[in-house]
């Protein structure tokens, strides 16, 4: 099976790779920087140069995939912002990719997409959803949470460097998922039929509330975190006045999706029915406890290391 995977470079579309390359797949990745993307290749993945934005080349990277994991998203300096992208560019996608024939096409979304239609990355990939779901291909749609990986920058990194760590107040609990877990699951759905023309939600063991993570990584780095609050109102203020300048309207639209986690809604979903569709054992599951422990088991190690060689370093000096 030849499976070309899109947005390959990101936090989720590497893990993708390495798991299809990992369970035998041959992997082809759209890429628009065989520069960037030179570490996909060292792994055994193919690259084939290819923009979303650019719908002409699109059909010659399709060429005899058997099927799609989409991870693509916009960045936030992305010249055209969310709209260019995360629509037009995946409608252009699933066009091309029906016309090659592929025969399965896994669609990352995002879970309660539908209930945020004033937030335009929400809006837009519920739209997108619907689009696939019509276009006639055999489709998974996948609807995860949140990543475990974003909260190292968010609150694990902040609390070691005593760092102020940016909450909002009141903001929802979110069930957090390890990317590594998500891509499992992308690359299962191509080897279960049950899976075809459906959508799931991809949600972590439990939702976590930003003081919980917060209090977690003072447990585990042994170190009082700075914790300091954006008032939800100031954050809508800024988003307004975003609004007013062309250069703006991409931050505002991600401004407008973090009001989504400010709602004080829970960001989850049951997944009793999800694991046995896909036939995967949830206690194979990373929680988050356990990734935030491995993570700071591994920086207070390396710390201590780094201690030991600059005590080391200094009586090894010799006074004149």
């Amino acid at each position: 099976m030849v499976l070309l995977v899109v947005g390959a470079t990101g936090t989720l579309g590497r893990q993708v790779v390495r798991r299809a390359l990992d369970e035998g797949y041959e992997v082809r990745c759209l890429v628009r920087s065989f520069q960037r993307a030179s570490f996909l290749r060292e792994w055994g993945a193919q690259l084939v140069r290819g923009d979303l934005c650019k719908p002409e080349t699109l059909p010659p990277a399709l060429e005899g995939a058997t099927a799609v994991i989409d991870a693509a998203t916009s960045r936030p300096a992305e010249a055209g912002g969310v709209y260019a992208v995360d629509w037009q560019g995946k409608v252009s996608l699933i066009q091309a990719a029906k016309k090659a024939g592929v025969e399965r096409f896994v669609f990352f979304s995002i879970l309660d997409a539908e209930k945020y239609p004033h937030v335009p990355l929400m809006d837009v990939k519920h739209c997108t959803e619907k689009f696939l779901a019509e276009s006639g291909l055999d489709y998974t749609i996948l609807r995860p949470c949140g990543f475990l990986q974003g909260l190292i920058s968010q609150y694990a990194i902040p609390v070691l460097e005593k760092q102020a760590v940016w909450v909002m107040g009141d903001a929802a609990p979110v069930a957090y998922m390890n990317t590594q877990d998500i891509a499992r699951f992308a690359v299962q759905a191509l080897r279960q039929p049950k899976t075809a023309n459906a959508t799931y939600p991809l949600a972590g063991s439990r939702a976590w509330g930003a003081y919980e993570i917060v209090r977690l990584c003072e447990r585990l780095s042994g170190q009082d975190a700075k914790v300091s609050q954006m008032p939800l109102g100031l954050l809508r203020g800024v988003r307004k006045l975003a609004r007013f300048f062309q250069w703006g309207w991409d931050l505002s639209d991600r401004l407008a999706f973090s009001e989504v986690s400010a709602s004080g809604e829970p960001l989850t979903a049951p997944m009793d029915e999800v694991y046995p569709a896909f036939g995967i054992d949830p206690k194979e599951i990373t929680t988050l406890e356990a990734y935030l422990k491995e993570y700071f088991t591994r920086i207070m190690k390396k710390l201590k290391e780094l201690d030991y060689e600059r005590d080391k370093a200094k009586k090894k000096k010799v006074p004149f």
